[in-house]
């Protein structure tokens, strides 16, 4: 498949091995040890190990189906964008933008414009959005594409339970 979609800045594709040092480095900031300490690299061979897993999923429906978030303009690894099972037919969106690339919309451009194309090619009409409520970017990108939340408090999240929102997205 290569390629998922494009945007006006952005191009949305299949990660490869040949990324490891990008998603290492990218995963390595204050924000992504913060609110997903579970998606931080501390190696290149670390990122290479998941990479290879991420990879394989690619052929089946299961997931997680991660895509790398490219910057048209200089050809830049910025980030990914990605749709997890939660179990019982649910998924949940995913994002990262790397620190120096946060702030400039690229996690909202990324995920308005993939939530339609893989909402449909798992076949659902439902897609979550579980955040630190502390995270308050992370709010602010799922508002703006077009999630409404539902529960705020106490709830699991990345191994423990922490003060949380779930929001959810509607096709």
């Amino acid at each position: 498949m290569g390629v998922l979609l494009e945007t006006e800045r952005l191009i949305v594709t299949e990660l490869t091995m040949d990324m490891a040092m990008d998603v290492h480095r990218n995963s390595l900031d204050e924000d992504t040890r913060r609110f997903v300490p579970d998606e931080v690299f501390e190696t290149p061979e670390d990122a290479r190990e998941t990479l290879a897993f991420l990879i394989s999923q690619y052929a089946s429906a299961e997931g997680p189906l991660v895509y790398a978030v490219i910057r048209k303009e200089d050809n830049k690894n910025i980030g990914y964008v990605q749709l997890v099972p939660i179990g019982d037919g649910k998924w949940e969106i995913g994002y990262h933008i790397a620190k120096p690339y946060t702030g400039m919309g690229y996690a909202t451009e990324a995920v308005k414009a993939f939530l339609p194309v893989m909402a449909e090619r798992v076949g659902v009409t439902e897609v979550y959005g579980i955040r630190l409520l502390e995270n308050a970017a992370s709010g602010r990108v799922l508002e703006k594409c077009g999630f409404e939340a539902f529960f705020t408090g106490a709830g699991a999240y990345h191994g423990g339970v922490y003060e949380i929102r779930k929001s959810i997205w509607r096709a």
